[in-house]
């Protein structure tokens, strides 16, 4: 006769010490961000559909921050507010950081507010804010209004961060590094294709005076065009947010909801939950360095994108190369062709066999002597000069790519699981086996028991 012994859910075992059943994952009917999860378990295929919106709304929300440097020299000139010559360089480059001041005093405020409502609602705001206002920026005659309307759309584009973690709530955790990759190759081809735009279609009376005439609309607003142009790419992303399927949670208190339920397999009301030690974002060193890395970079990325057109149409007298803005958009259209190709048939590979942290480190070193060559283009001409500034450009696009897209990866991994108060959705952690393991923070709390694999499914 042998002898057995109940477990607390009533349970007959013949060991007592054998381990509890995996807990069972609890969906709520009617979440978009359980419908997600759901649909991930069910699903171990990439997302190419989610990928897809993931890369054209950050294609479209990265055009408008490059677009206008082919043609803010002459937007300066315009303007009459240069005294001399030299003194355009110093408006232009006051004019260019204006969008990313406005950035910098908003996008933790966007970060928040998309935690709060959902990455869909930021996402499509964003979208509307570009329709606007770089349209009005296209309409500015004067250099206030040019500040004005460029910092209101840095102000109010705060899409990098939400589509960032949507990148990866879409996806299965062996598909994160995918879905940044993808962020960081809609960016970089945004910031080279909105140049190229701006350099084909800026001052359509002169470039093509049998289209366009100087007493036409865009004749009187000479750089309307290219403004309006990327206007309607966003207005036809914002109208595809429609069908954007929103990844955040919309439920709380799930274990007083679980435990009303009767389910104690869910959540067991005699056992405390304990949750996770919370640590401070600011004591993770591996998350604090990656992210100064990447400020760093991105500091570096945004100087050489506005500069890289202003040193270009500059006269050769002064250490430019007399581009036309025409020949400027020539350059950054090759560079973002090289920068697609790379990313769909090289950076996989480069990731795969070299990981985010020996890449992105690979790419910086390489990005220095290759900057170092810019100045000595000035004495070459001709066929040497184009085929030395389109490898360069080519060049400079995919090191740039591989190491946003490394530290990128490296803030994903590094943050530590901070319980139902995390700022985020969802993040990868390094487990003791040196494996990546994905966990959930707040919003996922409620979708599932902390560390766990869950072996069922349960709706609520």
């Amino acid at each position: 006769m042998g002898d057995t012994t109940r477990n607390r859910h009533g349970n007959d075992n013949d060991d007592a010490t054998a381990p509890p059943s995996p807990p069972e994952t609890v969906y709520y009917e009617g979440c978009p961000g359980c419908a997600m999860e759901r649909k991930k378990e069910n699903s171990t295929g990439t997302p190419y559909k989610e990928f897809f919106y993931v890369g054209v709304t950050t294609f479209a929300s990265a055009l408008p921050i490059s677009s206008l440097f082919p043609f803010l020299y002459f937007m300066i000139q315009d303007m009459h507010v240069a005294k001399n010559e030299q003194d355009i360089g110093v408006y232009a480059g006051l004019l260019g950081a204006s969008y990313m001041i406005g950035r910098c005093f908003a996008s933790l405020f966007w970060g928040v507010v998309a935690d709060r409502i959902g990455r869909k609602p930021i996402i499509a705001f964003s979208m509307l804010s570009v329709v606007i206002f770089n349209t009005l920026f296209g309409l500015s005659v004067k250099y206030w209004m040019a500040i004005a309307t460029r910092m209101l759309l840095g102000s109010l584009n705060g899409m990098l961060a939400p589509i960032k973690a949507y990148s990866v709530e879409v996806c299965r955790p062996e598909h994160h590094a995918l879905g940044l990759s993808v962020v960081s190759t809609g960016w970089g081809i945004g910031l080279v294709v909105g140049p190229a735009i701006g350099g084909y279609l800026a001052q359509p009376a002169k470039q093509y005076p049998g289209l366009f005439s100087e007493k036409s609309l865009f004749g009187r607003f000479p750089y309307l065009l290219p403004c309006l142009f990327i206007s309607l790419i966003a207005f036809a992303v914002l109208i595809s947010c429609i069908w954007l399927p929103e990844t955040l949670h919309m439920h709380k208190n799930l274990e007083r909801e679980v435990e009303m339920s009767g389910d104690s397999r869910v959540t067991d009301p005699h056992r405390e939950v304990r949750h996770p030690e919370k640590k401070s974002l600011y004591k993770n060193w591996p998350l604090m360095s990656s992210i100064i890395a990447y400020c760093v970079f991105t500091l570096h990325d945004t100087a050489y994108s506005e500069i890289f057109s202003l040193w270009a149409v500059s006269d050769k007298k002064y250490g430019g190369l007399s581009f036309s803005s025409k020949d400027v958009g020539q350059v950054l259209a090759a560079s973002g062709a090289g920068l697609l190709l790379y990313q769909i048939l090289v950076y996989r590979y480069v990731h795969k066999y070299l990981g985010s942290i020996i890449s992105s480190r690979i790419a910086a070193v390489l990005s220095i002597p290759l900057l170092a060559t810019y100045p000595f283009m000035t004495h070459l001409s001709g066929t040497t000069l184009g085929l030395a500034i389109y490898s360069a450009a080519v060049m400079k696009g995919t090191f740039a790519t591989t190491i946003l897209t490394g530290t990128c990866i490296l803030q994903n991994s590094a943050v530590v699981l901070m319980g139902p108060k995390a700022p985020t959705c969802c993040f990868l952690s390094r487990g003791s086996n040196d494996i990546s393991d994905f966990e959930y923070s707040r919003s996922n709390w409620a979708c599932a028991n902390l560390q766990a694999i869950p072996s069922s499914s349960k709706t609520l």
